[in-house]
């Protein structure tokens, strides 16, 4: 896909989402991320319960969304070798099990979750747990104690113990492994963007006095599920008073002439990658006010500040030392971070404003992450705000922006 910019629109030709990808490429490089992890923390297996873990690494989903807080699905990826996934529980699922390289075998999950077997919990638990030490014995070998878990309830967490298991916190792995991203991986990034590029179009394009922010939402998602995108985590979106403070959700509200509307797509695109742009639109024919100009140039100063310095080999706590001043006014409403890790979703790290901060993170920008640069404008008691944010990817030599959508020229 091609993507250029012309007279402030976005505009893309031969768009094909799953045009000449390598996804075995792509899925043998995820496996084998999370594998080094493993055998780097001396992990025997790691069991996935997230969706999106289980989707990075096996590159498989079923009802993602149902079973983020469902849970009745999960995989078992051993240091060495072949994945076991346990699919949700109803037999279908087995005929339409996923075949990739990265699977050697589908069984059905034990759920047992209240929902699913309410007072029989406790015994039904115990022989997942039993089921899950089996299945590590035959992937590994018996002895292999050390297993690292992404998360789990304490019901879960008791049974595993029981069956002589030494737990191991394996978000960490998963975060560490997923912060550093393929070829075929960014390509699936830029794919996702274009799509998020033709949702915020067609949400340009439909702006008008008159219409609701659930209306003009509603413009990202269709581009989204008809471009093979697969859902979006937020709804954020206000305008005008609504604005300030930032994080309110897209209501019924009308969108009136002389306001601003910002949002925030936190969109997950084709093959799962996120695309979390933000921007701030205005409606109207009119010049937009002095200070609505004001706050918008804030907003794209710091995030152009900050993206200036992204380069591999910056460290975390540096970068934010260096980081654009917050002027005092904002800074009770800033937005929280300056920049975080992005990839299947929002990920590690997470970069917060403060740098004397003590549960700020450590680490390094390395060619591969990809960052999203984050900026809120708006005063305490303030009438509006402004939310930007661009999605970056650290190279060899600097960095690269990946999102492509235009500013407001009427705002600059």
């Amino acid at each position: 896909m091609q993507s250029r910019i012309t007279a402030g629109r976005i505009e893309h030709t031969s768009f094909r989402p799953d045009d000449g990808l390598d996804l075995d490429a792509l899925r043998s490089y995820r496996y084998a991320r999370v594998q080094e992890q493993l055998r780097a923390n001396d992990c025997a297996a790691v069991l996935l319960n997230d969706p999106i873990n289980i989707r990075y690494a096996t590159d498989t989903r079923n009802m993602t969304v149902w079973l983020l807080h469902n849970p009745g699905r999960y995989c078992l990826v051993p240091a060495e070798g072949g994945a076991i996934l346990f699919d949700y529980p109803n037999r279908n699922c087995l005929a339409l099990a996923p075949q990739t390289s990265q699977i050697s075998e589908v069984r059905l999950a034990t759920a047992y979750g209240y929902q699913f077997v309410a007072e029989h919990a406790d015994r039904v638990c115990r022989q997942w747990a039993a089921q899950i030490r089996a299945a590590v014995s035959a992937l590994v070998g018996h002895g292999a104690d050390r297993l690292a878990i992404d998360r789990a309830d304490l019901e879960g967490v008791d049974a595993l113990r029981a069956e002589g298991f030494h737990l191991v916190e394996g978000q960490r792995l998963l975060e560490v492994a997923r912060s550093v991203k393929s070829v075929e991986e960014i390509e699936c990034m830029r794919r996702s963007l274009a799509v998020a590029d033709i949702g915020m179009q067609r949400m340009r394009d439909a702006l008008r006095p008159g219409l609701t922010e659930n209306e003009l939402w509603a413009e990202l998602h269709h581009a989204n599920i008809a471009h093979g995108g697969e859902w979006i985590e937020t709804r954020l979106l206000s305008s005008g008073p609504r604005t300030n403070p930032w994080f309110q959700e897209a209501s019924a509200r009308v969108i009136a002439e002389g306001d601003l509307v910002s949002f925030d797509t936190d969109m997950v695109g084709p093959y799962g990658y996120c695309s979390d742009v933000s921007r701030t639109f205005y409606c109207g024919s009119a010049r937009p006010s002095r200070a609505q100009r004001s706050l918008y140039a804030l907003a794209v100063e710091q995030v152009e500040y900050n993206r200036a310095l992204l380069r591999p080999g910056l460290g975390f706590r540096e970068f934010v030392e260096r980081a654009w001043p917050i002027p005092a006014r904002f800074n009770d409403q800033n937005y929280g971070c300056i920049a975080h890790g992005v990839g299947l979703v929002d990920e590690w790290p997470g970069i917060g404003c403060d740098a004397t901060d003590p549960t700020q993170m450590d680490g390094v920008f390395v060619p591969g992450m990809t960052i999203c640069v984050e900026s809120y404008i708006g005063e305490v008691g303030g009438t509006e705000g402004v939310k930007m944010e661009q999605q970056v990817l650290i190279t060899e030599t600097g960095h690269e922006v990946l999102s492509l959508f235009p500013l407001e020229s009427g705002l600059l």
